[in-house]
């Protein structure tokens, strides 16, 4: 699918929204991973906005599509996107890591906010969607897909593997895993922490279909999960090439604001970054 110039240009706006949604969140609690949220915010709109089998009015609708975000310290980016398609009102947004809110650091199962399932331990979320996979496969259920979110850092977990040994065993072909491959984890840059590379061959060799693609180019991203729904009796991974802290140059390329919020300074001059580039996107220079 190609996106017209007018549907990128909404998406794209739509985009830098979340982003700056993201930075107030953890800017006003002062606790929070930038980084990581602001690499795979565009991701995660997209499975939802495009992607994702949903019915907004039966949050419970048995045939719905899951989505399980396993790098669950990028919940800002979840919470942001949740608040733009209408899911989360938009001041709970600012309610993030409060005590007895609903939008605590790690997303929390709730059924009102389409989440599936407690994340956030690093390594669990894969398992937990080869059992949804293979449940649906048990049910008959040809048509449900699962989407499971990864991090890069978040495959130096042995579960991971074990996980992916369990998809190809059972042909999990309503399994989709996504690779937030932005190089950067808590301690540093993955090739230099325990190095992945290469990590598209690791996969093929574990017996999943691997799909390369740019993840921020939002039509090669629809035209990537597209292709992935065409595979048959093999699990699929997507491997998402992105940047940490994406589009806000000091946060960019390093581990610095992985977990750090920003402080006044830093969040008013990214907020005028983002602002820069709405600006450029409606004037068609970006």
């Amino acid at each position: 699918m190609k996106l017209s110039k007018k549907e990128e240009t909404q998406l794209m706006l739509d985009i830098f929204d979340i982003k700056e949604d993201i930075l107030k969140m953890i800017y006003r609690s002062q606790s929070g991973h930038p980084g990581g949220s602001l690499s795979c915010a565009n991701l995660i709109y997209i499975l939802y906005k495009n992607v994702l089998k949903l019915k907004p009015e039966e949050p419970q609708w048995k045939e719905r599509d899951y989505f399980i975000l396993s790098k669950g310290h990028a919940a800002p980016a979840l919470y942001a996107v949740l608040s733009k398609i209408g899911f989360i009102d938009k001041d709970k947004l600012m309610t993030l890591r409060a005590y007895n809110s609903e939008l605590q650091g790690h997303p929390i199962k709730n059924e009102k906010l389409r989440i599936e399932i407690i994340t956030g331990s690093l390594g669990m979320g894969l398992s937990i969607g080869v059992g949804c996979a293979l449940s649906a496969k048990l049910d008959k259920k040809k048509d449900k897909y699962v989407y499971v979110l990864l991090g890069d850092g978040e495959l130096n977990e042995g579960a991971i593997w074990e996980a992916a040994m369990s998809a190809a065993h059972y042909n999990l072909d309503n399994l989709i895993a996504i690779i937030d491959r932005n190089g950067f984890q808590i301690d540093g840059s993955t090739e230099e922490i325990m190095a992945l590379e290469p990590l598209a061959s690791k996969w093929k060799s574990f017996g999943w279909e691997v799909i390369e693609l740019d993840g921020s180019n939002l039509s090669e991203l629809i035209k990537g999960f597209n292709r992935a729904k065409k595979v048959i009796k093999k699990p699929i991974l997507i491997i998402s090439y992105l940047i940490k802290g994406a589009d806000v140059s000091f946060m960019e390329n390093t581990r610095l604001f992985h977990g750090r919020p920003p402080n006044k300074e830093e969040f008013v001059a990214a907020m005028g970054e983002l602002e820069f580039l709405k600006d450029e996107i409606r004037e068609g220079r970006l």
